[in-house]
This record gives C-alpha cells, structure tokens and sequence, in this order.
C-alpha cells in the first residue's frame, strides 16, 4: 500500500535529502535504461498508467518556476509569498503575484507534452486502459490539452476560496478584479501597489463579500485529504508509473514514484536532469518532455504532431 504523508506542502529538508540519497544509493543500483522500444513493450501492456507531473513539463510552455537562479517575482521567492502567513500580512502583495501569474498563464498553451498525454488518455480509454494524471502544477495545462482524469493536488490558480464562507470557484476573469488591473509587475524596481484590502477579489455569493484567496495549497498548508485518498488509489493500482518533469524533492510528491517502484512497478521518469530518485526507477529519458514524451506515449500522435 502506498503510505502518503498528509503533511503540510513544503520542499525536502536538506537533512533527509542528503539521508534519502544516501540510502538510494548504498543499494548500489543498476543506471536506469533510456531504451525506448523496451519501454515502449511495457507501455503497450499497463492497463492503469499513473503520469506524476511537475513545474519542468510548464517551464517548457514559457510558465515561470520561480526556483533556482532568476526564480524571483520582484525581491521574493514562491516561497515567501505563497504561505497563509504571508497573505495575511500583506494581502495586496499576495493578490499581486498571483495576479500576474494567472495573467502570465492566460497567453500560455499547452505543449507537446500536455498534448500527448492527453491524447494518450483518450486513445487507452477506448481500449478498456486508464491513464490517470497527478499533478503538482496549478496552471491547468493538462486540462486546456484535454486530459479529464486528472489530480490536481495543489489546486488551481483559476479557483479561488472566500476567507469568510470557505466557499470555492472557478475564476477566470481577467482582471480577477478591476483594482488589479495593469498591476503585479514582476520586476524588482517596482512598488506594492497596496491596494485597500475592500478593493481585492471579493466573494460574490449572497450576503457574504468575504475575502477571496488563491484556492491553491500554500506551504504550510495541509493538503486535500480527498484527493491524496484518490492519488492513493491510483498509485496502489497502477502497473505503470511516469515521472515527468518533476524534481522529486517536493513533498508529498517526491515520494509517490519511489514507493510505486518499491513494489515493483515499473517507473520512467522523463526529465531534464537527474533527480534524488532517478536510481530507483526502471527507465529515465534525459532531455525536454516534449521530445521525450509524444514518442514514448504513442508514435502515430508524434507523427500527427510533426505534420
């Protein structure tokens, strides 16, 4: 059985990073295959296929990280400013980053990889095979793309929550709201448009005109234990296990693959580098998702694709 910690979002601490990748790799492992048609035989017989996917699968869509060197929105990391603590100090600076990234998002498309994914839930399904996406991302690619069977573990950067009424929805207006408007800039220089907090995203149902906030998960914040339940399913039943774009050092999501693969499922991971989990999967395809993945998922969509 898969055992998901429902803790708070956070990275890895560098204490069990460095622990985690001791014990990785005093097993002395085998360096994954990167042998495609191999993959491609086990691909072919998977009937539940659970696809993990992080910020590396938007990052080739021009989304911003906000990690590693330049990860910066003005003077602060994600970090600082994605946090309850840090909404309820300056909520205008909060709404102001957000804003920017939905806006961001909003002249973004999905890209190879989205689109492959997607297009391979649908041609299994018709088959009788399930193809069930985890993502850490909040930007809703994988949905634009077309993919219906999905887990969006830290929410979405297009649904809000009220601070009063706790009620959720969909959101996709832009501006969210007309003091918004022409702000969030992410540039270093520029100044906390400090807008009165009346004047920020309210909720519209009767009677309440509460606060609205992101309905994403902050660091700090416990994640959905609803949709961990659903991960959990899908990760115990699955027979094949794709790791695209991710990190592995986010939790909880640095440890769904490495304890799939624990029970001897088979495991590829489709990154750009190598990961503290790299060594305990089956397959590893070096280089941008988008190149790796439309071959690895269905050649007839990669020639569609090309044409």
């Amino acid at each position: 059985m898969i055992v998901l910690q429902r803790s708070c979002r956070g990275l890895i601490n560098s204490h069990l990073y460095v622990h985690l990748k001791r014990q990785w790799g005093s097993q002395n492992m085998a360096r994954p295959s990167s042998d495609l048609a191999a993959f491609r035989e086990i691909f072919s017989k998977a009937k539940n296929i659970a696809i993990i996917t992080g910020a590396g699968v938007s990052a080739e869509s021009g989304v911003p990280t906000f990690r590693g060197a330049g990860g910066y929105w003005r003077q602060w990391q994600a970090q600082q400013l994605a946090t309850p603590e840090a909404f309820s100090r300056n909520p205008s600076r909060v709404w102001e980053f957000y804003h920017y990234r939905r806006e961001v998002m909003l002249t973004k498309n999905p890209n190879p990889a989205h689109l492959a994914i997607a297009e391979c839930e649908e041609r299994l399904s018709k088959q009788g095979r399930q193809v069930t996406v985890i993502t850490q991302n909040i930007d809703e690619l994988h949905r634009r793309a077309g993919s219906k069977n999905m887990l969006e573990i830290h929410g979405s950067l297009f649904k809000t929550r009220c601070m009063s009424c706790g009620h959720e929805a969909a959101n996709y207006k832009s501006p969210i709201c007309d003091a918004l408007e022409g702000k969030g800039a992410p540039d270093p220089d520029t100044n906390d448009a400090q807008i009165p907090v009346l004047q920020l995203p309210r909720c519209e149902q009767k009677s309440c005109h509460g606060l609205l906030r992101p309905a994403v998960v902050w660091f700090g914040e416990s994640l959905d234990s609803d949709i961990l339940t659903q991960a959990e399913k899908v990760l115990d039943s699955c027979d094949l296990c794709l790791v695209v774009g991710t990190s592995s050092i986010v939790y909880p999501a640095a440890m769904f693959a490495p304890q799939v693969a624990a029970r001897g499922v088979p495991v590829a991971e489709f990154n750009m580098e190598d990961t503290p989990a790299t060594m305990r999967f089956k397959f590893h395809f070096h280089g941008p998702c988008g190149t790796t993945l439309p071959p690895a998922l269905g050649r007839l969509y990669w020639y569609k694709y090309q044409k």
